[in-house]
């Protein structure tokens, strides 16, 4: 089983840290509890955490029940105050993850603290931004660093709260397979019944663990109530995760990635070929003043290539990027002097 780490969107009393420390410890094989304990709102006024008064409750629960103890920080002070009260892992927020100085105020804090750091993605698809987030907190001499995928505040229609953009943090594995990747279910779903459906996915995409928020009653919950998995909520997403075989083994997929291979390299040769063409374009446009873009042309040409997808079955959005990252290569080519 991947390991999980759970617990509260917030740390919001002694006993409900208790409860839920409690519960992890004696019905589940979950060994680190997670808790926001400084909960900065998007808009003040809103619940905002207990603070040093929440980290002693949860000192007393990691003495209890022998849980670790992950929260997230923000700033310099915050690390301080986790090192005080005996805190085991830190993550760094999608926002603070997307700020550059505040990481490396973060990281010139954690020298020599030996604490463990995971490092959610920035709210942006930016893979860079990331992974130097990560450099920067290595770079202080951190060895215990992992990542955390927790989805995408990008503006597109999903079921999702944040589209998960499987493809960012599988770059990240392919770039640092020394770095473990975890998903983050409760912040991609945004709705406890998506849970599970992110969790299984996570699994099967090789993920190296979860972070899941729970809670005793969501609620009531002060924070985040609409995402949180009550107890037995979270014992049947246990209970039903499967884990599927990962070598890939079989004859029967070996021959279809050997047909896949050979196609690959057919649309890279059929690729190749129109660029060249696009090359002898771009040097007739040159040789008789005309512009690069002809915008109606692109239009009329992108038209044509979604309702050809759609005739044979493939998706909009996949055909859309496609054609987009063609046509701008073609821009580029024709740009060449």
């Amino acid at each position: 089983m991947k390991p999980i780490i759970a617990g509260p969107c917030s740390a919001e009393s002694e006993d409900q840290i208790l409860k839920i420390a409690e519960f992890l410890a004696t019905k589940t094989s979950v060994k680190t509890m997670r808790a926001g304990v400084w909960k900065p709102r998007t808009r003040p006024g809103g619940f905002e955490g207990y603070g040093e008064k929440a980290l002693q409750w949860l000192q007393l629960a990691k003495k209890k029940y022998g849980l670790s103890i992950a929260v997230e920080v923000a700033i310099p002070e915050h690390v301080e105050h986790c090192l005080k009260y005996d805190v085991d892992t830190i993550w760094l927020g999608a926002r603070t993850t997307g700020n550059p100085f505040s990481v490396q105020e973060i990281a010139e804090a954690l020298t020599g603290s030996g604490l463990s750091v995971m490092v959610k993605n920035p709210l942006i698809p930016d893979l860079a931004l990331w992974l130097g987030a990560i450099e920067r907190i290595e770079k202080v001499g951190i060895s215990n660093v992992k990542a955390i995928h927790r989805g995408f505040g990008i503006n597109q229609n999903s079921q999702f709260r944040y589209p998960p953009m499987w493809e960012i943090p599988i770059e990240i594995k392919r770039r640092r397979p020394d770095i473990k990747v975890y998903c983050d279910p409760s912040h991609i779903a945004g709705k406890s019944e998506l849970v599970s459906l992110i969790a299984q996915k996570a699994v099967d995409m090789e993920m190296d663990g979860l972070m899941i928020e729970v809670h005793p009653s969501p609620k009531t919950a002060l924070t985040d109530h609409f995402q949180q998995l009550d107890f037995s909520e979270f014992e049947n997403l246990i209970c039903q995760l499967v884990e599927k075989d990962a070598t890939g083994q079989h004859n029967e997929i070996q021959q279809m990635r050997a047909l896949i291979d050979d196609l690959d390299e057919e649309l890279i040769s059929i690729l190749s070929k129109r660029m060249k063409i696009v090359g002898e374009m771009g040097e007739y446009k040159r040789a008789n003043q005309m512009t690069i873009l002809q915008m109606e042309r692109w239009k009329t040409a992108l038209k044509h290539r979604l309702e050809c997808g759609r005739k044979n079955n493939l998706d909009d959005d996949f055909m859309l990027a496609l054609w987009r990252a063609i046509h701008a290569e073609a821009l580029r080519i024709q740009g060449i002097k």
